[in-house]
């Protein structure tokens, strides 16, 4: 079995400065959160606990046999059946529950709308460097009298990096003609 905690001296310096570089982008992200986020993240996490349905049914069982305890040994019940209290409570625990969902959800896709501008920003270089990486490599191939000179139109097509706004266009006009075959398939 490999060793998954190898140290980042032993990394090539390529690959330790990108680990450290997401490492930055994950500390930042986590240095530029409020207190009250951070709240909502260590509540979030205890909610997302197993532990958390045994807690709420340990809760909504006591308070049923509370309550029916109650009523047969002749006393008023808090919150006799149907339990409209307990409904009531678990609604409104449901409604925090759902905000706080929704607000880590929310923080999480800030996260990773970052980490997928990364990704694209390191996409678009390492075209730019393959790009360039043919063009030498063409030209090395021009050069060198041992290897026959010829056109490889498709060497020669690759060696030029790619617009990223005319990338951008042919994705937006191949999506616009997918969505019209798609409305004429569903509209015969």
């Amino acid at each position: 079995m490999a060793d998954t905690n190898v140290p980042l001296s032993l990394l090539p310096a390529h690959i330790e400065e990108t680990v450290r570089s997401i490492a930055r982008l994950h500390g930042e992200h986590h240095q530029n959160t409020t207190p009250l986020q951070r709240t909502v993240d260590r509540m979030t996490a205890l909610v997302g606990r197993p532990q958390f349905i045994g807690v709420l049914t340990a809760i909504a069982a006591g308070w049923v046999s509370l309550n029916l305890f109650a009523a047969a040994l002749g006393f008023r019940p808090i919150d006799p059946p149907p339990f409209s209290g307990l409904a009531s409570a678990v609604s409104l625990v449901s409604l925090y529950i759902v905000v706080l969902i929704l607000a880590t959800q929310r923080r999480e896709y800030q996260l990773a709308q970052l980490r997928e501008q990364l990704t694209l920003e390191l996409a678009i270089l390492s075209e730019q460097k393959t790009a360039k990486v043919i063009q030498l490599l063409e030209e090395s191939r021009r050069d060198n009298p041992l290897i026959r000179d010829r056109v490889d139109q498709e060497a020669d097509a690759m060696a030029q990096p790619a617009d990223a706004q005319s990338v951008l266009e042919a994705i937006k006009e191949s999506h616009a003609e997918a969505e019209q075959i798609s409305g004429r398939a569903e509209n015969p």
